[in-house]
């Protein structure tokens, strides 16, 4: 009896150890393929980031760096492939996931003056009054930066001029009054109560 009971614990606590380390493996193996998903877009590697994207039950599109919180449409921004913009959007990546500092792909391409980026994240749905963490909206960071076209781009896609940061509780009109040094950036938040936005979205590429 003593010998038999305890064959059948060592059987219980191989299966313990087996089942312990089963779930590691699972989560190592989705961290690989996330992992080889960014570095395929850091890559521009087309082929292998479409084999893991058609992967059955995968979901690397929206993966996100482990340390930066970006994603692969962070990525591609900051290299300002429209090209590749395209191709992940059309996969279905999320154009609103955040970084680890609460910025968008769209701030990040208006922070690179990526107009056609900028287009493109917005016909595909991008939050035009997402804020980062320190409440700021794209518009804010366009008249920050002084850029009148693209002011005038998020104004006519009807984002507020009047919505505050958390940071300095200023607006994207309260910026502009306070520049004073930039022609025509006033006037270009004004037209956000004289002209409503378009119904329709912008055209972005093709990948």
């Amino acid at each position: 009896m003593t010998g038999r009971f305890s064959h059948w614990i060592g059987m219980g606590r191989a299966a313990a150890l087996a089942l312990a380390l089963l779930s590691p493996v699972a989560a190592q193996a989705q961290f690989s393929d996330n992992y080889n998903f960014l570095k395929a877009v850091k890559d521009a590697d087309g082929q292998k980031a479409t084999d893991l994207i058609q992967k059955p039950g995968s979901t690397v599109i929206n993966s996100r760096d482990v340390t930066s919180g970006e994603t692969a449409l962070h990525l591609v921004i900051a290299r300002r492939d429209a090209t590749w913009l395209g191709f992940l959007l059309g996969k279905g990546a999320n154009p609103n996931i955040a970084d680890r500092d609460g910025n968008t792909p769209l701030m990040d391409a208006v922070q690179s003056r990526f107009e056609d980026g900028v287009r493109t994240l917005l016909a595909h749905g991008a939050q035009i009054d997402k804020t980062n963490g320190s409440g700021e909206t794209p518009l804010i960071r366009a008249v920050q930066l002084r850029d009148i076209g693209l002011t005038r781009l998020l104004i006519a896609q009807g984002a507020d001029p009047d919505r505050r940061d958390t940071l300095a509780g200023m607006s994207a009109r309260d910026y502009a009054k306070r520049d004073g040094r930039t022609a025509g950036l006033e006037e270009a938040l004004s037209a956000a109560t004289s002209k409503p936005a378009p119904k329709g979205p912008v055209q972005g590429p093709i990948f």
